[in-house]
């Protein structure tokens, strides 16, 4: 009996070991940015593909106050509520004293800078296929604006998973940084990297499993709501019949070819794409319309 109590504590500190081993958070290499020079301009245009401002401006923001990125909006899901934090300039209750690198393994690994797992709310999954020359302009971009003093709210999330070392075996099986789709000429290319990386497109418009990963198997095709009030819609051909016109008119107005006005969080999101250069507005509609 005591020989089997022995053995039962052995294999559960193996077991806990192997847990702890496999649930590490993983950041970049220290020298992953060394030569990269960081351009304030390039980086808000990388801000607005990548819809900072639509998760992290305080709800109901509008003009200018939309760049103090003081978070507070709640985002429902089927594990909790997850609320934006504070990503300003301030260097207490934002992001001010993150350096580069602390925004690229956010961006790229989903690590704090003090080695915590995020929450998958923050999409880093998409993110983690953004250049580093982007994150470094990001970075450099986001100094530049307003400081907020409002804290961050704490996300409404119960047991098991508050347990964030556990997120370490979700990525393991869900993080998957490749690309979804074939690239095939420098406009598809630049429309991938608008949807799959930056604009994280995937992370509304495509159904997820019973954990919360993505299925790529119906990458675009439509997904519930996550607050369970109606469904995101498919954006793919041959369900989706704009044509690429109908698209970059949207994109640029928020009206679609039915005379229709664009609403919900979708409004945040066109509002960046209207401050994209037009070539990436073509290049997005380029890249859906493929997908058929």
């Amino acid at each position: 009996m005591r020989r089997l109590s022995r053995y039962v504590v052995f294999l559960a500190i193996v077991g806990i070991s192997v847990f702890w081993l496999v649930t590490r958070p993983e950041t970049l290499p220290g020298d992953a940015l060394d030569g990269l020079v960081a351009d304030a301009g390039r980086g808000e245009q990388v801000f607005h593909a990548a819809g900072c401002a639509s998760c992290h401006s305080a709800v109901g923001a509008e003009g200018e106050a939309v760049l103090v990125l003081s978070g507070g909006q709640s985002f429902p899901s089927p594990f909790g509520s997850f609320t934006a934090p504070n990503i300003s300039s301030d260097p207490v209750h934002g992001i001010g004293a993150w350096s580069a690198m602390d925004l690229a393994n956010a961006m790229k690994h989903g690590v704090s800078p003090d080695g915590q797992h995020y929450y998958p709310a923050f999409p880093y999954t998409t993110y983690a296929r953004a250049s580093l020359q982007d994150i470094v302009d990001l970075r450099a971009y986001l100094a530049t604006l307003p400081a907020s003093e409002i804290a961050s709210q704490p996300h409404d999330v119960g047991f098991p998973f508050n347990i964030r070392r556990s997120l370490g075996g979700w990525k393991m099986l869900f993080a998957d940084s490749t690309w979804v789709t074939e690239a095939p000429s420098p406009e598809l290319e630049r429309g991938r990297y608008l949807v799959e990386a930056l604009g994280h497109c995937g992370e509304c418009h495509t159904a997820r499993n019973v954990l919360g990963g993505t299925d790529r198997s119906q990458w675009l095709a439509g997904a519930p709501d996550p607050s369970g009030k109606g469904n995101i819609p498919n954006i793919r051909p041959p369900a989706f019949d704009w044509v690429q016109a109908d698209i970059i008119y949207y994109f640029e107005s928020g009206f679609t070819p039915d005379f229709d006005s664009v609403g919900g969080h979708m409004a945040h999101v066109v509002e960046n794409l209207s401050k994209l250069k037009p070539e990436d507005r073509a290049a997005i509609a380029s890249y859906l319309l493929a997908l058929e």
